[in-house]
């Protein structure tokens, strides 16, 4: 038995349609939706911050005006390129305090190569929610050490490692990597290379740039926006965030050298205004340099004997103006302030000694402004003064009135009393005279041969 198919109608309030034309206007409507979907895919935007350098509070403003623009520009993924020697414990935890709150996925990048996170810059690695670093880099080195490099005492120590552990316990766990290691990199000092970290899961990925990992994290996909986002090489960019002008201008006032510099240019400008008062521009560059100066030592790890000695050898210039020593204050000062130079810095992760190149040429330099204001000095003092009373003398002038030893003269267009030596000798009107001396405001003259 045959059965004929007829066509199956479907009446709609009084519109007849068979079940082919209804197939065929989803398909153009299912068509159309996928073309205006394709059409409006949006790139994943990544914004890279590079952060070098010890870990400082400069840093930290660095971190925070990244995220802030990513937020505000609509970024979906923020990325660190990370090297660092370690830095404060303070601006360490404000860092990862900021990492942990962000509401943008955070990608901590180990690079380029033969860089480092050591130290401080471990803890910022296992806050992230990725954590890559390239080949030839390394990780560790976390033991707490005290602010001039030394040993923490046994108690105090035992205290702030177990913080710290706790710390990176319960961050590596949330992010399911090694946290037994992580706590061996602070009681141990343990550190690994690139490949290592991969291999004992304390990092994720082995990446040699930033564009290569988000090819990676492409294809192993990230968590954005409540979901697991996979994308191609071409479905994703980065953009490289510039620091703002205060960011590279602190950053460039806490290099050690040029803090240093900073300390002996206010040094040298205070000496030249206190030993010519009333010159002024000394005096005010040198009160800048130094004011910067003691910022940037207030962050860095100074040691206060190293600064007090450079500010002893700025008394000892100056005490020689007030006492004729023949140059032995001098050169005591100069010995302070070399010995202050070299012990200023306190050896830390990321800040070494100032090195001789530098603190040699600069003492020459602070040594020959001494030895040139002392000459301006001497040939001042011993230059015939030329004003006051005490400058009349060896004026030429004439005799205005006369009688007996006392009388008028004219000298340089001023009448002055005066006397002569040579007893009662009277002088005529107009006659010659020269200064030889003064009692009070009485001019001692003498007839001019």
């Amino acid at each position: 038995m045959v059965t004929r198919l007829l066509p199956i109608k479907l009446k709609i309030k009084g519109i007849n349609m068979s079940i082919k034309k209804i197939i065929i206007i989803l398909l153009l409507m299912l068509f159309f939706l996928g073309s205006v979907y394709a059409g409006s895919t949006k790139k994943v935007s990544v914004l890279y911050v590079k952060i070098s350098g010890t870990i400082n509070p400069v840093q930290l403003d660095l971190l925070k005006e990244g995220l802030s623009y990513a937020e505000s520009n609509n970024f979906d993924i923020i990325m660190i390129g990370l090297n660092t020697p370690g830095g404060l414990a303070k601006t360490m935890r404000d860092m990862v305090q900021v990492i942990l709150n962000s509401n943008l996925p955070v990608v901590v990048w180990v690079g380029p190569k033969g860089a480092q996170a050591a130290s401080a810059g471990v803890f910022l690695v296992a806050a992230a929610d990725i954590a890559a670093m390239a080949p030839h880099t390394s990780i560790g080195s976390a033991s707490p050490v005290a602010i001039g490099g030394k040993d923490v005492p046994e108690t105090m120590q035992k205290k702030i490692k177990n913080d710290l552990m706790s710390l990176i316990r319960s961050m590596t766990r949330s992010k399911n990597r090694n946290y037994l290691w992580y706590e061996r990199a602070i009681e141990e000092s343990a550190s690994l290379s690139a490949e290592e970290a991969v291999i004992n899961k304390v990092v994720d990925l082995i990446a040699v740039s930033p564009h290569d990992l988000m090819v990676q994290l492409g294809k192993r996909g990230i968590f954005l926006e409540n979901s697991v986002v996979k994308f191609s090489e071409d479905e994703f960019s980065i953009k490289e965030f510039e620091p703002s002008l205060r960011y590279k201008f602190l950053a460039w006032l806490l290099n050690p050298e040029i803090a240093y510099l900073l300390l002996l240019g206010g040094v040298a400008g205070l000496f030249f205004e206190l030993s010519h008062p009333g010159v002024i521009f000394p005096g005010v560059f040198g009160g800048i340099c130094l004011l910067m100066a003691l910022y940037a030592l207030s962050i860095l790890p100074t040691n206060v004997a190293g600064l007090l000695l450079i500010l002893f050898g700025l008394v000892l210039f100056i005490l020689e103006l007030k006492i004729v020593s023949y140059g032995l204050l001098t050169v005591g000062g100069l010995i302070c302030m070399f010995f202050g130079s070299i012990i200023l810095f306190r050896f830390e992760r990321g800040v070494e000694p100032i090195p001789l190149s530098t603190i040699l040429p600069s003492l020459i330099i602070i040594g020959l402004l001494v030895l040139m204001v002392m000459y301006l000095v001497t040939k001042v003092q011993l230059k015939p003064k030329t004003l006051g009373i005490e400058g009349m003398i060896g004026s030429l002038g004439e005799v205005i009135e006369w009688s007996e030893n006392r009388g008028k003269v004219k000298i340089r267009g001023e009448i002055w009393n005066a006397e002569t030596t040579r007893g009662n000798t009277n002088l005529e009107k107009g006659t010659k005279v020269k200064v030889v001396g003064n009692i009070g405001l009485t001019l001692i003259v003498e007839p001019q041969n």
